[in-house]
């Protein structure tokens, strides 16, 4: 059993980690605040677009400008694993890391690059796969350029032939407490074989022609996506961060209960013992 002087630094220990825990919760729920409302405004935007793109893109899959629905046998597959550039959040970075991997696996018989975003995942398929490209910093000033870039770069190696499919892994943000782990497809642009995908599809009058507006829409269109998958990650990891820090911060306000009360009853224990000897050695000199 520790002795009391060890139950004390203990103490003051986790009280200190509860400090830093507690710190973080509250700088992550301020950070997701920001991030929740980007995506929160983007959402309806990218999807509206989307919609938009894969009824165009259905009609241009043999033409110049219908390069991005193009279907080809696949030989080449390129994954694109979104994580964060810090840990303390959960099972955030581990389920995209498992989520891809298991998508490896799937994909064996083809030859898979990654493309790896945010620190974590940087490192953890470092060494590990064929990396395409990385990228170390979009997240720590994330906005439409800097990811115009990206989705540029995957899209002109989607066009070249360099890869026949691309898909992007992300954890997609429902509420602070809840991520949905999303294996999306990126490129070719597929149109959704449901009912009421077929009910949306419309019969767009073109001003201009089909071919200009389709040349500047797809990639818009296609890098809107990338950039909702990065603002969703974002939001999603600040989301998984403040939930673990809070867990991290009720366990260790449990955890010194328990010691304070340990420290308390051994503490009273020595009293007792003390207030015992006294009064043992009293009666030994009244004898």
């Amino acid at each position: 059993m520790a002795n009391l002087k060890e139950i004390r630094t203990r103490i003051t220990s986790v009280a200190s980690t509860m400090q830093i825990t507690s710190a973080m919760k509250m700088v992550s729920a301020a950070k997701l605040k920001r991030a929740q409302d980007a995506i929160t405004q983007m959402r309806p935007y990218a999807e509206k677009l989307r919609e938009i793109l894969v009824n165009i893109s259905s009609t241009l899959e043999n033409s110049a400008e219908g390069v991005y629905s193009q279907e080809r046998d696949t030989q080449r597959v390129l994954l694109v694993p979104i994580a964060s550039n810090r840990g303390l959040c959960g099972a955030f970075n581990a389920n995209v890391f498992k989520a891809t991997e298991k998508r490896i696996t799937e994909l064996s018989e083809y030859d898979v690059q990654v493309y790896p975003i945010g620190k974590r995942s940087v490192d953890y398929f470092t060494d590990k796969h064929t990396i395409f490209n990385s990228n170390l910093v979009i997240f720590n000033d994330l906005n439409f350029d800097s990811a115009t870039v990206m989705a540029q770069e995957v899209m002109d190696a989607f066009a070249d032939g360099s890869f026949d499919k691309v898909e992007i892994i992300y954890n997609k943000f429902v509420n602070a407490a809840t991520q949905d782990l999303m294996v999306e497809p990126f490129l070719p642009v597929q149109a959704e074989d449901t009912e009421e995908s077929s009910e949306m599809n419309a019969d767009y009058i073109f001003e201009p022609s089909k071919s200009e507006i389709v040349l500047d829409l797809i990639p818009k269109s296609l890098k809107v996506q990338f950039y909702k998958g990065l603002l969703d990650s974002h939001a999603s990891e600040h989301g998984a961060r403040m939930t673990a820090m809070h867990k991290a911060t009720d366990n260790a306000q449990d955890l010194k209960d328990e010691l304070t009360l340990s420290y308390n009853r051994q503490r009273q224990a020595a009293i007792t013992n003390e207030i015992l000897e006294i009064v043992g050695g009293a009666e030994a000199l009244k004898q």
